[in-house]
């Protein structure tokens, strides 16, 4: 079943998403001080490539420039993807054949809004679990 929703989501808009992104990541790579930013447009538009049997995990070596990259990220780029995916998401889950693209969009938010710090990983690995501390 994912392999079917992932080929259908790369035709109907999966492709454009991806490519988008890495656009974005081309752009960050030129520009030298935007590298970190270019490397996670690269994670973000495999994540989009293909987003079934795959989920987003907070690194566990993530640091404080981690999140002062987020909070940048957040203001010049973050709000306007998450908003973007928001209502994507809203508009395909108008139709019932729409319900699983539009869930995954919702899927996206994350990544979109804080990509530094999160990795991409599938679904049934370990580290996709949720930690449960004693």
């Amino acid at each position: 079943m994912r392999t079917l929703l992932n080929i259908l989501w790369f035709v109907l808009s999966g492709l454009w998403m991806a490519l988008g992104y890495a656009v974005a990541g081309l752009v960050c790579c030129v520009l030298i001080v935007t590298i970190p930013w270019g490397i996670a447009c690269f994670r973000i538009a495999g994540y989009a490539l293909w987003p079934f049997g795959r989920t987003v995990v907070q690194r566990g070596d993530a640091g404080t420039a981690s999140d002062a990259g987020n909070v940048i990220w957040l203001v010049f780029a973050g709000v306007w993807l998450t908003i973007g995916h928001i209502l994507a998401g809203v508009a395909l889950c108008v139709t019932v054949i729409g319900i699983p693209f539009g869930l995954a969009h919702f899927k996206m938010v994350p990544i979109s809004l804080m990509p530094l710090g999160r990795e991409v990983v599938p679904s049934d690995a370990p580290a996709a679990l949720p930690r449960y501390r004693w």
